[in-house]
């Protein structure tokens, strides 16, 4: 990949420049809920800053290594890795079952073989791997594959420009990871909000986590089918999306035709600064900028608008939000001890 553009220097909306982006970097209920949060209580409590003090002190420096120097060599792994965790931890929860690989020959895929993860980019996979190589050469069998996830996640973070939050630690890796379970446990890019609000409520998380957490967006590229239909059919009506502005929707189109030849292209979720963690992401949605459907509707629902345009005024206001959202998240589903997880020495296959 070519040398980003300056963060100082941010790219305009304008066609050919974002014709040119494109092009180059194209290589449940409320009873649930409750039960989410208090889950999620119950093991904050068993977690800690400070859980590795004395068996892999090294653990957040070790892993700070290798996810800066990703960030300068491959930069695509930070959008990759953020994602990776958010897709962790919907199915299953946080605990690194997204990593396992499917067994050869075996009729039940892996998480990672679904196909709604089949856009997952293998640098946010290298990344772990290399973190988690170096880890177990110096802390051998004693930090999870969840751990290491959830702290190369926040690196990216602070990495991209964004937020620098502490990272609880102790959870252990899962043992199970089913394809069949991921559907129904992350968000598609025409979600509605009705259907966004009753996932993020079954996990715990509230209309303004998922707002926040939306934020994630200010980074990171989409391929041309997840928005391909509002475009040229939204709704099933042979027309664009109206809420999509047209100077957008000729750029995209003339990246993403209809039929063919759009499978390798990527369009950024943020046309403006897409490489900067900033919150530029919700000005966008305000000027009918945002590239999924999902992400438009937040700023189209009186629900979550007020949220939307609150975040789009004050940076420090969406970073603190979205450091005790991602918190608050990596809570969900923490297994701990060896009736619930384990410590898997290569992420990749479970004991």
């Amino acid at each position: 990949m070519p040398h980003l553009p300056s963060h100082s220097s941010p790219l305009t909306c304008s066609s050919t420049l974002f014709i040119t982006l494109i092009l180059v970097c194209s290589q449940p209920n409320r009873s649930a809920a409750a039960a989410a949060a208090a889950n999620a209580t119950g093991r904050h409590r068993q977690m800690s800053l400070d859980y590795y003090t004395k068996s892999c002190p090294q653990v957040e420096q070790l892993v700070a290594s290798v996810t800066s120097q990703r960030f300068k060599e491959v930069p695509v792994s930070g959008p990759a890795t953020i994602r990776l965790f958010f897709h962790d931890c919907f199915v299953e929860g946080c605990d690194a079952s997204i990593l396992i690989s499917s067994k050869p020959g075996s009729k039940e895929l892996a998480e990672k073989d679904a196909i709604e993860n089949k856009d997952l980019r293998v640098e946010g996979f290298e990344t772990i791997a290399k973190a988690k190589s170096l880890v177990e050469n110096r802390c051998p069998g004693v930090v999870s594959c969840a751990d290491i996830l959830a702290i190369a996640a926040r690196d990216f973070v602070h990495l991209s420009g964004g937020p620098y939050y502490q990272v609880k630690k102790g959870r252990w890796d899962g043992r199970i990871s089913m394809a069949t379970r991921v559907p129904p446990n992350i968000p598609r890019a025409n979600s509605t909000i009705d259907q966004l609000l009753k996932l993020f409520n079954s996990k715990g998380l509230t209309l303004e986590d998922m707002v926040v957490l939306s934020g994630a967006h200010t980074i990171g590229f989409a391929h041309c089918e997840q928005f391909l239909s509002r475009l040229y059919d939204y709704n099933g009506m042979k027309q664009p999306d109206p809420m999509l502005d047209p100077k957008l929707l000729k750029a995209l189109r003339m990246s993403c035709p209809h039929y063919g030849g759009n499978k390798d292209i990527v369009a950024p979720f943020d046309v403006t600064t897409p490489f900067l963690f900033d919150h530029t992401y919700y000005a966008n949605l305000e000027a009918r900028l945002g590239l999924l459907a999902s992400d438009q509707a937040l700023f189209a629902d009186p629900r979550t608008r007020p949220v939307v345009q609150d975040l789009a005024k004050d940076k420090q206001k969406f970073f603190q939000a979205f450091g005790a959202a991602m918190e608050k998240m990596g809570l969900i589903g923490v297994k701990r001890g060896r009736k619930h997880g384990e410590r898997r020495r290569d992420c990749s296959f479970h004991e």
